[in-house]
């Protein structure tokens, strides 16, 4: 299946006309499919080649060295989290990866600082955190953009959410799937599930594997362009537009079994807002055809909840 694609220069470009057609291509996709793919993103090439570097020779770590950044107590939002510890919300399966979690570096005098753990330093690869810092400041100003749209797309003020995701609580995670070295009891390494965040961006996966559940409830594979990053809709944003933006249901299943002794690397940037930003939906998307469908919240309280229920938090 060929997403959506759009131009993110298009909106950069100070062309109204230009804006307006990516605002309303953009948004259009998200209210049916859910997914788009961004070229022209702002994420440099060479970048992305230095992630993917990097991450691999983190993940070939003997695991004593690997378990060595996981810690406990911060429910894998920062560090490694070993092999089967996450599961899908509704899913006893654990998901067939090892993930290393990277977030929000506070430079300014903001108090938040005080609610964000610090990122955890890998001493092995020198390069590994500047790397990921970089790809964040990067991701962050893509999203940042990617925001702007979307409010303009809902009737909002375009920098609606500028000041929700200001030393936001966005996560960069680094995905290894290893190899299937015994016949799977399932064919999925990912279970379905939905993201929890606002909008999610995924520099292209080093293997084919994910699939999204379209309305006809089909399976279909999902391809980008390596020029491409894919951007989803997650269900802090679904939620705050009562439903009008759709969180697509997605998955990554196991590759055919001549791929088995492959590894799959994936990098998507979870854009979360702070966690006091509220999430009740917004008026503009209640009517009586659309009546609220969800409870007032905030997003520290739904993602805490949501950390819950895929086994991360206790």
């Amino acid at each position: 299946m060929s997403i959506p694609v759009v131009d993110l220069s298009d909106f950069m470009s100070g062309e109204q006309q230009k804006k307006e057609a990516f605002v309303q291509q953009l948004g259009q996709a998200y209210e049916t499919v859910g997914f788009v793919a961004v070229k022209n993103h702002g994420i440099p090439d060479h970048l992305i080649g230095e992630l993917y570097e990097y991450v691999q020779q983190f993940f070939s770590l003997p695991l004593d060295k690997k378990l060595a950044y996981e810690i406990p107590n911060l429910a894998g939002q920062r560090g490694y989290t070993s092999f089967g510890r996450e599961h899908a919300k509704g899913s006893e399966a654990p998901d067939l990866k090892e993930f290393f979690q990277f977030g929000q570096m506070v430079t300014d005098t903001d108090a938040i600082k005080e609610a964000y753990p610090d990122n955890v330093q890998v001493k092995e690869i020198l390069t590994f955190n500047p790397t990921l810092e970089e790809a964040y400041r990067n991701y962050e100003k893509s999203g940042k953009a990617l925001l702007q749209a979307i409010a303009l797309y809902l009737g909002l003020d375009e920098h609606y959410f500028d000041s929700h995701i200001y030393n936001g609580n966005s996560i960069l995670r680094c995905i290894h799937y290893p190899p299937i070295t015994v016949e799977p009891k399932s064919a999925i390494r990912a279970e379905q599930h939905e993201d929890i965040n606002l909008i999610t961006l995924l520099v292209g996966a080093s293997a084919d594997g994910l699939e999204i559940l379209t309305k006809q409830g089909e399976w279909v594979a999902v391809t980008s362009l390596p020029e491409q990053i894919v951007v989803n809709v997650g269900d802090m944003l679904q939620r705050l537009t009562n439903n009008k933006l759709k969180s697509t249901t997605h998955r990554v299943v196991n590759p055919k079994k001549e791929y088995w002794h492959t590894s799959r690397f994936s990098m998507p940037f979870f854009l979360h807002p702070r966690s006091e930003m509220s999430l009740a939906c917004l008026e503009s998307c209640i009517d009586d055809n659309h009546p609220k469908a969800y409870e007032d919240t905030t997003a520290g309280e739904y993602l805490d909840e949501r950390l819950r229920e895929i086994g991360l938090k206790k």
